[in-house]
């Protein structure tokens, strides 16, 4: 978001209203950010912003250089977000102000809202919006044990609402002058036992529902069809097991690697799934289906005493 020349009408922002960021202890962050210093001031003062969060590998410790910066807005939904105010926030700091774009609100659907793809000195920043009352009201279902899941481009498995709970569990506050994330990650601490039982039972019977399917295609040798209920089925599998050890799963990216991690998880679960994709593509079905029905009853085994 490089920033265009102001234009004399233009209101000077007071430097005492930019809420303070330098105080990394309630970041959580170990050495000072100069690409975050220099941008969160700047977001934190577009009206309608609440609050700024990290997300992502950068917020979970886990990052790695050339790793991108997620950053959340979280806005009033009776205030809005000042959208036109964003946009010329963010030409103030891309690296070329005229490729900046942010969406409106509502522009990438009901889940991932909307936001903006921007290069920052060099790096990927990708801003999120969220809808601060609508995430709260997620949170308290999902502590009751009510999830949904939808359609959203960009998560082949779906949008699962907790997304929005582990966001808020895991992110990294950057401002939050209000304590409005704050009192929000307060309600995700302990992992809800509602929402734990929610997501092992609806996820458990997908993951063998979609292997059952998958079955159905193996005589016409249907392989898009079979390897779509393979994802499936593996995608729930790891729901299953973050469920179970009581972790927030927020993307299907990576998912499977750091189920295998997990304390509660199948044997070998890597190494067995990559056998799984390659019986997939030489085309040996059976023998895939077999080795996912084998990964489907570990999983159950170790669902059993969890509902």
């Amino acid at each position: 978001m490089a920033r265009e020349p102001r234009s004399d009408d233009e209101m000077p922002v007071e430097t005492a209203t930019i809420p303070k960021v330098t105080d990394r202890l309630s970041w959580g962050m170990e050495a000072p950010d100069a690409l975050l210093e220099r941008i969160v001031p700047v977001l934190a003062q577009v009206p309608g912003v609440v609050a700024v969060a990290l997300g992502g590998s950068r917020a979970r410790g886990e990052a790695h250089a050339a790793s991108d910066y997620d950053i959340g807005l979280y806005f009033n939904e009776g205030a809005g977000l000042d959208v036109g105010r964003l946009l010329e926030a963010a030409r103030g700091l891309v690296d070329d102000p005229i490729a900046a774009k942010v969406t409106e609100v509502g522009g990438w659907g009901p889940w991932i809202v909307g936001g903006g793809w921007l290069a920052i000195a060099g790096r990927k920043v990708d801003l999120l919006y969220r809808p601060l009352e609508s995430v709260e009201r997620v949170i308290r279902d999902c502590c009751e044990g009510r999830v949904s899941m939808d359609y959203q481009p960009g998560h082949p498995h779906g949008f699962c609402s907790a997304i929005w709970m582990g966001e808020v569990a895991l992110c990294r506050p950057l401002s939050d002058p209000a304590a409005a994330l704050a009192t929000l990650k307060v309600m995700t601490v302990p992992y809800p036992d509602p929402l734990r039982v929610a997501l092992i039972r609806r996820f458990r019977w997908e993951a063998l529902f979609s292997i059952e399917n998958a079955e159905t295609a193996v005589p016409s040798g249907d392989k898009a069809f079979i390897a779509g209920c393979v994802f499936r089925s593996l995608a729930c599998a790891a729901q299953a097991l973050f469920a179970i050890n009581r972790r927030y799963l927020i993307n299907e990216k990576g998912a499977l690697a750091a189920a295998a991690r997990l304390h509660l998880t199948v044997a070998n679960l890597a190494e067995r799934v990559v056998g799984v994709w390659r019986a997939i593509g030489l085309g040996a079905f059976e023998a895939a289906l077999g080795e996912l029905g084998s990964i489907e009853r570990e999983l159950a085994s170790l669902t059993e005493f969890a509902c």
